[in-house]
């Protein structure tokens, strides 16, 4: 009789302990996520304006982008499998990723946690592999009003700006005729295995050429890393004037910025700490920037990124700015979990020692 009834209390009380743990986390640790700033919620629906015009701008040039099964959420930001401008394997789901409006609402977050203050100087080094985040990085710089200087290569990986008839100089245009011209692009690279684009076929390097001209625009030719990180310095800090560089978002995997260390490998997605410089000769922006105690904003292993900041994989539809779009904490998620089960596990441990205690007490 004795046992029943402890067995009762035991299940009492670990019930309870369960319904008092759940309610913890359905109010306290559930990820609802954080309201929009002001200025996240703009540069958000920037992206999404952006994203409309991109579009409209493939179809008025014949494009048929309607008929691109690989962009359903139709973005205007989504190429092709397979191109002459194609660089390197991609993944699809992760190009599709980018394209929502919550990553320049990120990027407005991770430039205020940088301390990137309205009337301040950015640099963003782009490659052509994920045209959404060069996008989001135009759309956060002008909701914040900073300045943002900007270098890009044409070279793209699977499904991103490769489309030898759109682009990122075809997207560049379109942006600037919707306005989008607060930035200002500095120059742009090649791109490919060393920046120099030699696997382009010869006619479509020629007229990347004429359309870079077109817009004010100069080729960086291929000059060993170190004189093409230096190049890229020299530009950004001669764009800059008086100001200080207070940020920098790397955008894809150019050679330049990145360089060939492998400790590269090891940086986190999103606002990152680079622990290690290595020498001149393997140093890419990334570190040699980092080094001058400028913060770096790193976006790539976009599946990292979104599991850093708890954002959708892959979403579609793509969540609607002014209804369901949020940002979540960084990290606060997962270790909140932990600790909540480690409480959860201890609490019904210490239930159970009480009570097999008091048994052998009254027996």
């Amino acid at each position: 009789m004795t046992t029943a009834k402890f067995n009762h209390k035991t299940i009492f009380y670990l019930a309870a302990v369960s319904l008092v743990f759940y309610l913890v986390f359905y109010f306290w640790l559930k990820p609802a996520g954080k309201e929009l700033a002001p200025d996240e919620a703009q540069a958000a629906r920037l992206m999404a304006e952006a994203e409309k015009k991109i579009y409209s701008c493939q179809e008025k040039l014949g494009l048929l982008p309607g008929k691109n099964p690989f962009d359903p959420m139709k973005t205007g930001l989504i190429g092709l499998e397979s191109s002459p401008l194609t660089t390197t394997l991609g993944q699809l789901e992760a190009k599709r990723t980018t394209t929502n409006p919550a990553m320049a609402a990120l990027l407005v977050r991770l430039l205020h946690q940088a301390g990137v203050k309205k009337g301040q100087v950015v640099a963003a080094g782009a490659s052509g592999s994920f045209p959404a985040l060069a996008v989001a990085a135009y759309c956060a710089a002008r909701a914040m009003e900073v300045k943002l200087l900007v270098i890009v290569s044409l070279g793209a990986s699977q499904w991103g700006a490769n489309q030898p008839d759109f682009t990122w100089l075809s997207i560049e245009k379109c942006l600037r005729q919707a306005g989008f011209n607060q930035h200002r692009l500095l120059a742009v690279t090649w791109g490919g295995e060393d920046d120099s684009g030699r696997e382009y076929p010869g006619e479509l390097k020629s007229r990347l050429r004429q359309e870079a001209q077109a817009l004010g625009l100069d080729f960086l030719e291929p000059d060993g890393l170190k004189s093409m990180v230096e190049t890229h310095i020299r530009l950004f800090k001669e764009a800059a004037g008086t100001k200080p560089i207070r940020a920098f978002i790397n955008i894809g995997g150019s050679l330049v910025n990145l360089g060939r260390d492998s400790s590269v490998l090891e940086l986190r997605p999103g606002l990152t700490q680079v622990k290690k410089i290595p020498p001149e000769d393997r140093c890419g922006l990334i570190q040699r920037l980092a080094s001058e105690g400028i913060p770096v904003i790193h976006l790539l292993n976009i599946r990292g990124l979104v599991e850093r900041y708890n954002l959708p994989w892959d979403p579609q539809p793509l969540p609607q700015v002014d209804k369901d779009l949020k940002l979540h904490l960084e990290d606060s998620y997962k270790k909140k979990l932990w600790l909540l089960l480690a409480a959860y596990i201890l609490a019904c441990a210490a239930i159970v020692i009480f009570n097999r205690l008091t048994q052998k007490r009254d027996g």
